[in-house]
């Protein structure tokens, strides 16, 4: 199964080796027929701290890191 890549905006970054990611993304409602926003926040692995608040981040799903990190850092999006 192929794993989920995502690409968000780090909006906390003071746990060490860890930061938090919000995700947005927009999808059309079944019913509706209108365009909806949706946001969603991930808790990421960042092995070196090199983040900070306002980077544009890609994040892959990995293993399990502890209880609320499922997924890690792929790259800096510019």
């Amino acid at each position: 199964m192929p794993r989920k890549v995502l690409n968000g905006i780090v909006i906390s970054d003071k746990g060490n080796k860890s930061i938090t990611v919000i995700v947005e993304r927009k999808y059309q409602h079944p019913g509706l027929q209108k365009v909806i926003k949706s946001k969603k926040k991930y808790h990421v692995h960042d092995e070196k701290n090199s983040f900070k608040i306002g980077d544009k981040v890609s994040i892959i799903e990995s293993r399990p890191i502890s209880k609320t990190k499922k997924f890690k850092v792929l790259e800096e999006k510019r």
